[in-house]
């Protein structure tokens, strides 16, 4: 078990040195300087030598891998540098947008996790063929639907036309309703298929035929001994759409005009703000690296199978 902690750790470092690398690479191949978009502006009135002073500041001109070397060791450090933008620390644009981000991320996959819940249980327990197979139709449905035109027609129907929810001034608690409902929905789609299969194939098993003998009816084995073993292959999957879960956040948040990492990343983008957009690949990277990675480690603890193999392997 201890070899299999630390191989794991040892992967998810590696992933996140991998992806590190690769946005530095990819940023900085980016057409623009920030420098020049924001001082090059008339109403600052500097000269070239006052712009090149600046540039030197934000050691923009110095060679690629010193740049590389300079950043990778600032990051270690919790060191994000500074944006050309905004003229502040990336840590505090990140300290400011980051728990709304969280927050939405949080409500969507806990609202996700229900909806895929009710769509799988729905479909087992239905004793209609029809409405099995319209049930069983709606995350195909879920999953083809874009993200940004659900959160637009989401604002139009619950908002505009039968005024359930104000996107005007609303309250903290009624702001999430719409945005974790548009994030929900294409993320609880994987999540209802994978479980629709594994409640099919559990409940082929011989300890389900036993309990119905036993005169357990459906309705208790399938919550009692059929769920409890087809919701355990759900969480790596889980684990797996925590990028999808960011990207939408993302998305949303540009939708709905919420102040965080989407609004941040969309700004960063107009203004061609490397040190925060390599700020945000980071921490994302992070996080799903992370989610995975505890994702990985809770499996054996929860799976004995899984527990003997990674014992024998250590």
């Amino acid at each position: 078990m201890p070899k299999y902690v630390i191989l794991r750790i040892g992967q998810a470092l590696i992933v996140l040195w991998a992806a590190f690398t690769l946005s530095f690479i990819l940023l900085q191949a980016m057409p623009g300087d920030a420098v020049l978009i924001k001082f090059l502006n008339p109403e600052y009135g500097l000269s070239p030598e006052q712009i090149a002073e600046i540039r030197a500041s934000y050691a923009i001109d110095s060679p690629i891998v010193t740049q590389y070397l300079h950043t990778l060791a600032n990051f270690l450090q919790g060191d994000f540098g500074y944006s050309v933008h905004a003229g502040v620390p990336v840590s505090a644009q990140l300290a400011a947008n980051l728990p709304e981000t969280l927050q939405l991320s949080f409500f969507g996959f806990v609202a996700a996790s229900l909806l895929a819940g009710l769509i799988a249980f729905g479909s087992s327990l239905s004793p209609f063929a029809w409405i099995r197979n319209l049930v069983q139709a709606l995350p195909s449905l879920f999953i083809s639907i874009p993200v940004f035109w659900l959160g637009i027609m989401l604002i139009q129907i619950f908002s505009f036309r039968l005024k359930l929810v104000s996107v005007i001034n609303p309250g903290p608690w009624e702001s999430l309703v719409l945005p974790v409902l548009t994030l929900a929905v294409p993320i609880s789609a994987p999540l209802a298929q994978i479980l629709i299969r594994n409640l099919d194939e559990v409940q082929t098993r011989p300890f389900v035929s036993v309990a119905r003998a036993k005169g357990a009816s459906r309705g208790r084995v399938l919550w009692r001994h059929v769920a409890r073993n087809a919701v355990l292959p759900v969480l790596t999957i889980a684990g797996v759409l925590f990028g999808e879960l960011v990207a939408g956040a993302v998305v949303t948040e540009t939708v709905f005009g919420l102040n965080g990492i989407g609004g941040l990343t969309e700004k960063a983008v107009g203004n061609q703000d490397l040190a925060v957009l390599q700020a945000i690949v980071v921490i994302s990277a992070t996080a799903f690296v992370l989610i995975n990675l505890i994702v990985d480690l809770a499996y054996p603890l929860l799976d004995p199978r899984l527990r003997a193999r990674t014992g024998a392997t250590s």
